[in-house]
């Protein structure tokens, strides 16, 4: 079962979200009820929606169709695995875990909070400079947002796209990935809407609840084989533990025979 973190820190970045003008227009292109909550695929087997099913493909800003199915899968194959980094920029931690990435030649999905990509433009630069792509996280990170109005959903999508994209200098997030899992069919089709394909995890490190770095390593190295796309924190605390882990996981990783790739989009 995926878990939904609590908002914690979130807190102080919703309440500085407080007053962002919602996106009204958005909201009046899709109109499908929020369904169920999705989640991503998190053990072998899970399936995701048909992409043949009707209303998930949408064309994104250059004409090419984007699937609103949510993406597991590698552009490497089956042998390929994608690190996705989530809840930041951090002033702290992003540099560090820019530099093992680095070190090790992987190139990562940084899932970032709208607020956190206006505070911190210089490194949303600089993970674009370094060959790594961008996610939209939403603008304050609220796992029960499947829960809210459709209006609130496009807010904390489209705003958060908005702020990544200036904070970049022009650069747009390829994907989106709900807080918590917490999608609904709106959301999916809006980000679609908006080129942004919906992004899911295969393996949850558990870096965030910080057990420990042979923990964190033990999760990936036991549940890579539920699927490729790994889910990693740059922000939200103490994330030393995940940097740790990262420079043990990438080496191991590569002698396992996986290449680094991105989600499909």
């Amino acid at each position: 079962m995926v878990r939904r973190r609590g908002q914690g820190w979130y807190g102080r970045m919703l309440a500085a979200a407080v007053g962002v003008t919602a996106v009204a227009a958005a909201t009046s292109v899709w109109t499908a009820q929020a369904g169920p909550v999705e989640r991503p695929q998190t053990h072998a087997g899970a399936s995701a929606p048909s992409s043949s099913a009707p209303g998930t493909h949408s064309q994104s800003r250059a004409g090419a169709p984007v699937s609103a199915v949510i993406a597991h899968a590698s552009d490497q194959g089956a042998r390929g695995v994608n690190i996705t980094i989530d809840d930041g920029p951090d002033p702290v931690w992003t540099p560090q875990v820019l530099q093992v990435l680095r070190d090790n030649g992987v190139k990562a999905t940084f899932c970032m909070v709208g607020t956190q990509a206006r505070a911190h433009p210089d490194l949303v630069k600089a993970v674009v400079a370094a060959g790594h792509r961008l996610c939209d996280h939403t603008v304050s990170h609220d796992t029960t947002m499947d829960k809210k109005p459709e209006a609130y959903q496009a807010q904390e999508i489209l705003n958060a796209e908005r702020m990544i994209t200036k904070a970049s200098g022009g650069v747009r997030p390829m994907y989106y990935r709900a807080p918590g899992g917490a999608f609904t069919p709106y959301s999916r089709q809006l980000a679609a809407s908006h080129g942004m394909r919906p992004l899911g995890w295969n393996v949850d490190s558990k870096d965030f609840e910080r057990p420990g770095t042979s923990a964190v390593v033990a999760t990936v190295q036991h549940e890579i084989a539920n699927g490729p796309t790994v889910l990693f924190h740059d922000a939200g605390g103490d994330r030393s533990q995940t940097e740790a882990a990262l420079r043990e996981v990438l080496p191991w990783l590569k002698q396992q025979g996986y290449s680094f790739g991105f989600p499909v989009h």
